[in-house]
Formats: structure tokens, sequence, C-alpha cells
């Protein structure tokens, strides 16, 4: 039977709470386990089938949760995910509270509030005795923080199966929703060079961190803002003591592309570099490890969809484009997909990050009629 106010927000604000309280860092993979059950536990009595597959790498388990029904042929997939960049006891800084229009918590807004409108959204169809003309599976993932490397696999073959895709990462400046992704890559840059005693005999010596500046000076070289090519050298560490010569120096490099075709040409680029210095070596190694979400016909009609529904609930749905990357990099390049349907809010990863309460019932709605009409 169909709940009474099916899209009541203080409920689905409870809902949200429960999964909020239970910290979920990437690397506690038995507070991520603790959550999974909770999720999996939520989709009883319902017409769903669960599978739990074990998480392994350091890394908590994914849920795989699909609709009794249209299982036998390509449906919708939605995918969450369940950790969240906060350390454990985070929650003390930032505890779960409502102010005004504003519900603060450790991965709120990314994503454990988008994650939640997808699964109450599905529940209420359930509830209401519908089936949708297509199967609904839904993935929560594990390890979507550290760039999913424990179920990328599990994400593309969902993914390659599916005739849609809804990304429950958060909404945008307002509400928009995301059509497009960059890509991104990371590396790790070993420098080897000759220690040598800084006063007495630096002429025997090979220094391994000026190596380093002179490899960095080439990677700041690739940004080309006006391209949206971004490359940041973000750690670097080097040497054991001043009057030593530095035989040892690394680096851990984020590049992020707009398209395919700047990968190809920047990923060998980096992987190539070499060392300008006699008797010093220096070795990279790294990829994309996601691929650029590139806005398809597909996916464009996926969204004109998703806007037209918007519009008979009541709001204006604004599509952007975005440099961070999400699971949707993995499944945009063969599967037609719609990423940032999540909650509304601000502040992800920080101390002050909250999810708009206004936006629970107008996303959960939209979610709902996604289901509904996708076919």
């Amino acid at each position: 039977m169909a709940s009474a106010r099916p899209f009541d927000t203080d409920v689905i604000l409870d809902g949200i709470r429960r999964w909020v309280e239970i910290e979920t860092p990437t690397d506690a993979p038995d507070q991520v386990n603790q959550l999974a059950t909770m999720v999996a536990d939520g989709y009883r009595g319902l017409p769903a089938t669960i599978e739990r597959v074990a998480g392994h790498s350091g890394c908590g388990d994914h849920i795989v949760a699909r609709s009794s029904w249209g299982q036998e042929h390509p449906g919708t997939l939605v995918l969450s995910h369940l950790d969240t960049v906060h350390p454990l006891r985070f929650i003390e800084r930032l505890p779960f509270r409502v102010d005004g229009d504003s519900a603060f918590g450790p991965g709120i807004y990314d994503m454990k509030g988008g994650a939640y409108l997808a699964f109450h959204a599905f529940r209420e169809l359930c509830t209401g005795g519908e089936r949708s003309p297509l199967g609904i599976t839904h993935l929560y993932v594990s390890d979507e923080e550290i760039g999913s490397p424990t179920s990328r696999t599990l994400i593309e073959a969902e993914g390659r199966k599916a005739k849609y895709v809804l990304v429950t990462e958060p909404a945008r400046d307002g509400g928009k929703i995301v059509t497009s992704r960059k890509g991104v890559a990371r590396f790790e840059v070993f420098i080897k060079g000759v220690p040598s005693h800084a006063g007495t005999r630096p002429a025997d010596g090979r220094s391994a961190i000026r190596e380093l500046a002179n490899i960095i000076q080439t990677l700041e070289a690739m940004n080309d803002l006006a391209r949206g090519v971004t490359v940041n050298v973000g750690v670097v560490r080097g040497g054991t003591k001043p009057n030593v010569i530095p035989e040892d120096a690394y680096a851990e490099v984020d590049m992020r592309v707009p398209a395919l075709a700047d990968a190809d040409e920047l990923v060998p680029r980096i992987l190539g570099l070499t060392s300008k210095t006699d008797g010093v070596s220096v070795r990279v190694t790294g990829e994309l490890n996601r691929p650029p979400y590139e806005k398809s016909n597909a996916g464009a009609a996926l969204f004109e969809h998703a806007r037209s529904l918007a519009a008979e609930i009541g709001f204006e749905l604004v599509d952007s484009y975005t440099g961070g990357g999400s699971d949707g990099n993995f499944t945009a390049p063969f599967t037609a997909t719609l990423d940032g349907l999540g909650v509304d809010g601000q502040g992800a990863h920080t101390h002050y990050e909250q999810m708009y309460i206004s936006s629970i019932e107008p996303r959960t709605r939209l979610l709902h009629r996604l289901y509904q009409t996708l076919r």
C-alpha cells in the first residue's frame, strides 16, 4: 500500500540522518560494511534481490539491489557510493544537525543524501504496487572517493548491461545536474640521484630534488585553462638532511582533461618524462583512472527527458559541466548517463558540509518519475 505522504521531507531526512550517523571513511571497511548492512536491510520486504560483493584490498563491501522485475532486458542502473572522505570521529566536529534549510553532517551532501533519495524513490514505487517499465538496479560502492579501484569492473559490467545510468552525486550550484565531467589521471614520480656531503663534496652529488624541480616546471607548463586541462603537483617529498645532496625525491600528480584526445596526448608525455641531469633517473607510473564523461546524444536526450519531468514537478533543471570525477565517468562512454541527481547543498569534503532540506522532496520526486517513465 502506498504511503499517505510518499515524499514526506521529515521522514526522508530521518532516513538520511541514520545513514550519516554511521561514519564511513573509505579506509575504514568495517564502518562502511556496517552501513552496507543497514542499506541492505532497507530492501527487506520489497520486491528486490540483494547481492553483497565482498570487499578486498582494504575496502568495504559493495551492495547490488535489483528489482525483481525487468532484469531480462537492459534497464536503469542507479550508481551511489557509501564511503566519504571524512576521517573517523569527524562527526564530533560536524554532528548531524539542522539549522534553517540546512542539514549538516559528514558525507550528507557527498553523497549519502542523494543515495538515500534514490532508495526512498524505489521504496515508494514498490509500496505503491507499481512496476516501472524497466528493471532497476541500484549499485552502492565502497570506494568511490579513492577512484573506485575495487568497484570499477563491477560498475562497468553493470553499466554495459543498462540502457540508462542515473548517478546520485550531489547537485551543483543551486541544483544543476551534471551531463559531462573531466577525465582524471593520477601519476607518481620517483627520482633517484646520487648522495654526497653538501659542504665538503658537493660536486660528487646529483640532486634528486633539483631534478624534481625541473619535472615540476615541465608538468606545470602542461596546464591549459582555456582548453580545460589542469595538471597539479599535489604532493612532494625528498631528501634526508639539509647537509646531504638528496638521493631521492617523489611527487604525486593529478591531471584533469575534458576529452579523450587530451588524455591520449598528455598521458604518454607524462609517463615519458626523462631526466635533464646525468646520473639522475626519473621513473613515472600512473594512468587515466577515470575516462572523460563527454555529453553524448543519448545523454543529452536523457537530460531533456529529466528536464521535462522537473518542469512538471515545478522546478527548472539546468545541466552543467564539472572538473570533478565520479563513477558516471566509467559508464558515460557507452551508456546514456545523467549525474548530479542527488541533493542540493554545499561544502563537499569540508567541515561545513550541508544539504538543503528544501531540495529533498523535488529531487526525490524527480528520481521517482524517472523510474516511472524511462522505457
